[in-house]
């Protein structure tokens, strides 16, 4: 029998949901009405080479939350009780924004576009990516949204996105970190997870540590546990948390493009994001580089999209 059987039925989901955890959607942002706002931006600044690569991570996400959508109000073990506190308002999901692979500033000026409304509107922004040049609009939209406001970034990822310059472009997902570093009202940044041989140079790393970086590298998390990145984290921050799939092992999600071992655990992110929380406020949260052509038997789009349905509930327990 090759036929695999509608396993999301036997929890009553539809196969016809086209929204994560079959939220509202929201299709003008000027009118948007919720404390969290989740939208895709399936592509940035792409490098030449290799074009959108992930511009399929959005909706298979999406897709991954299918068989969740009939029981999203059941126990939640990793909140002790729904996801979505009740008689409060849910998160909605936005949709994809568009994009060109031959216009790269069009496409982060509809990114920041998009981010500036959303903040606009006093909802907590959600992005889900896209390769990670997806997150530098995000982070300078958050600076014009509110130039007085300072932000602490806290970047998991396997890899420091500390290169000034690649293939020619600036803005491309080697640079994220490099190009927060020049924003004003970035103040602090926390970069958790690097391991193995990345595209940095030494020298990009020395640069980070001069600019005030402070590593947890892969190896230190887990010897000395996520308390040592929560300590870092001074109280009251309005805090970014950046997420880079390949941060998490490659057994748990293979889906990445840069797969390397050594990575962290569901359960470790997850007390990451909600020490991030109680430490300050959680002001956005991008989730990229999830690349679906790479997963195997979509263990990588369950276990990302757990972690981003975990993160909504932190999220709308803050804006409590």
């Amino acid at each position: 029998m090759n036929t695999k059987p509608d396993l999301g039925a036997l929890y009553g989901a539809t196969s016809d949901t086209k929204t994560f955890l079959g939220l509202e959607t929201c299709s003008n942002l000027d009118e948007l009405i919720a404390p969290i706002a989740l939208i895709g931006a399936p592509c940035a600044t792409p490098y030449a080479s290799v074009g959108a690569y992930c511009r399929n991570g959005p909706d298979a996400l999406r897709r991954a939350t299918s068989s969740l959508t009939a029981n999203v109000d059941r126990h939640d073990f990793d909140h002790g009780g729904p996801v979505f506190p009740v008689g409060q308002a849910r998160p909605v999901d936005c949709g994809d924004l568009p994009y060109d692979e031959n216009d790269s500033a069009a496409n982060r000026d509809e990114i920041a576009k998009a981010i500036e409304k959303i903040l606009a509107r006093g909802a907590i922004p959600v992005l889900l990516g896209g390769d990670d040049s997806v997150p530098i609009p995000m982070l300078d939209a958050l600076g014009k949204a509110d130039e007085s406001r300072k932000y602490t970034v806290l970047q998991i990822d396997a890899h420091i996105d500390w290169r000034d310059v690649h293939m020619g472009e600036r803005y491309g997902l080697s640079s994220t970190m490099r190009r927060a570093s020049e924003m004003p009202h970035i103040e602090r940044i926390i970069q958790v997870g690097a391991r193995g041989i990345g595209s940095a140079a030494t020298s990009d790393y020395e640069d980070a540590i001069a600019w005030g970086v402070k590593f947890v590298p892969a190896h230190d998390l887990h010897n000395h546990g996520v308390a040592a990145v929560i300590d870092l984290i001074p109280e009251a921050s309005n805090i970014v948390i950046c997420i880079d799939a390949d941060a998490l092992d490659p057994s748990v999600v293979p889906g990445v493009i840069g797969r390397s071992p050594g990575g962290l655990s569901y359960y470790q992110m997850v007390d990451l994001i909600k020490g991030a929380a109680s430490k300050g406020k959680i002001a956005a949260m991008d989730f990229v580089e999830f690349m679906p052509e790479r997963d195997v038997d979509d263990i990588g789009a369950l276990t990302v999209a757990r972690l981003i349905t975990t993160s909504l509930g932190v999220l709308a327990r803050q804006a409590q």
